[in-house]
């Protein structure tokens, strides 16, 4: 059964950090807080599970401010978390141990653009948004778009993906280098400008997806790409949603070049409806996205309407008009904030899993049937092109039964995943939530990543309490 914390400043382990808070203020005076409301926003999560603040919070200028306060840290033996935005959902931002929570906000320095290379240096500060309206007249995107307008610190270290990853991948594939603070203070670089690289290990992508467990990132270099000469975007409805995922499965395996597939459960659409005042038929819905040519994205459209007609999917409209792109698009991305207003005394435990395509229909029609069964309410959206799906569930966190019942869902979707040949997560991360599945989706690989954590964080001061199942051996 998931532990609910009740007390928001209940800690795992309390240890008193007040020289090292002491020694953070004679070196950053007043960008460093104590503040009791500023902690608890830094303890922020987007879910269900408790607010558990740092004990102060500092304000990172640029590079040298970080690795100054980790090698303060690291003298203290005092645990440090970095901050972009807030948005991550597994608990990530918790300071559990307590400890300095590095805010990175206002490192938002877009520092180099070299459009003939398709690339972008940037700090982690800057949000997605802000680096797409940045590049608007350059002719070229970033395209990694988790809905939330994520920072790119944060993005590196979740690993996100979003709604065009089905085209242009996940923050994997997008990333070329990296500058990282390590967890004695050091900043070293984990890569360059060039596309790809043979030389040693592989440091970028280890940094990519680690949570913040391994270094702080405080530069990221990029890929871009050019923007399409026509973008068409529609929508679709199915009877089922085994209809749609089975639709969405065939375009895939055909090779279609399509760059957004979104699933909305009916639920999910009559939320987005109330939500952002749409007219949507509230059955299983695709919302999808062409990019290319005009004769391309017309050809995209016509295979696609073929796809679809085998599986009973009817009424899909499409176009190229900007405007409306956006709106359906923006009830898309809102889709957390209209699940939540279905019932809005209760709190929201966003979930999700990805599986292989071809076990797509099956993983969805599975738990859709088994929310059904629940009795709870729980829409399902997903970047289904590449497997990934969500299950936001409305949960009164004042009655056991429900909480009972909310993680005997979950924990069935993440082990159904796993069987599947699939992960307990695609997007969200482990951070507090999903750390019993690591076991059963790893195995001895476990071993190995936590010999990598103690090897490069042996005080174990970078975001304890994340990702592994139980405390790792401090070395002193």
């Amino acid at each position: 059964m998931v532990d609910v914390i009740t007390n928001p400043d209940s800690q795992t382990t309390h240890t008193d950090h007040s020289a090292a808070i002491a020694a953070l203020q004679a070196q950053f005076g007043r960008q460093l807080s104590v503040n009791q409301t500023i902690r608890e926003q830094h303890g922020h999560t987007m879910t269900w599970l408790a607010n558990q603040p740092p004990d102060a919070v500092l304000t990172a200028y640029d590079k040298q401010d970080v690795a100054t306060a980790v090698a303060i840290c690291s003298e203290y033996q005092m645990p440090v978390i970095a901050f972009g935005i807030g948005s991550s959902l597994e608990g990530q931002l918790n300071a559990p141990f307590g400890g300095l929570c590095i805010d990175m906000h206002a490192m938002d320095a877009i520092l180099r653009v070299d459009s003939e290379d398709l690339t972008v240096t940037v700090q982690p500060g800057v949000t997605r948004e802000q680096l797409n309206h940045y590049l608007r007249d350059t002719g070229l995107f970033f395209p990694i778009d988790p809905g939330a307008n994520a920072s790119i610190g944060g993005m590196v270290a979740t690993r996100a993906s979003g709604t065009n990853a089905v085209r242009y991948g996940t923050m994997k594939d997008v990333v070329l280098a990296l500058e990282v603070v390590t967890a004695t203070g050091a900043i070293i670089r984990t890569g360059t400008r060039a596309k790809k690289s043979a030389a040693g290990y592989d440091l970028t992508r280890l940094m990519i997806g680690s949570e913040g467990t391994l270094g702080i990132v405080t530069e990221v270099t990029l890929k871009l790409f050019g923007l399409s000469e026509c973008i068409g975007s529609g929508i679709c409805h199915f009877q089922t949603v085994e209809d749609a995922c089975q639709a969405v499965m065939l375009t895939i395996q055909m090779c279609l070049p399509i760059a957004r597939i979104e699933l909305l459960d009916a639920l999910q659409v009559k939320a987005c409806n109330l939500y952002d005042q749409l007219d949507l038929l509230e059955t299983p819905t695709l919302f999808v996205e062409f990019h290319g040519s005009e004769a391309s994205v017309h050809e995209q459209a016509q295979t696609f309407t073929e796809i679809i007609e085998e599986f009973g999917g009817s009424d899909f409209v499409w176009d190229t008009d900007e405007a409306e792109r956006k709106r359906l698009w923006q009830a898309r991305h809102n889709a957390y904030y209209a699940s939540s207003a279905l019932r809005p005394e209760a709190s929201a435990l966003s979930t999700d899993a990805c599986v292989p395509i071809s076990r797509l229909a099956e993983c969805v029609s599975a738990t859709a049937k088994d929310i059904a069964a629940s009795g709870m309410i729980g829409p399902i959206v997903g970047h289904v092109g590449d497997g990934n799906f969500h299950v936001l569930l409305l949960v009164n966190t004042d009655d056991p039964l429900e909480i009972e019942t909310a993680d005997g869902i979950i924990s069935r979707l993440a082990i159904r995943a796993i069987e599947m040949e699939g992960t307990c997560t695609g997007e969200h991360g482990i951070g507090q939530g999903k750390q019993k599945y690591m076991a059963q989706e790893h195995g001895e690989a476990i071993a190995m990543m936590q010999a990598i954590k103690t090897a490069l964080d042996p005080k174990n001061i970078l975001n304890p309490g994340k990702i592994w199942p139980q405390p790792l051996e401090v070395v002193a």
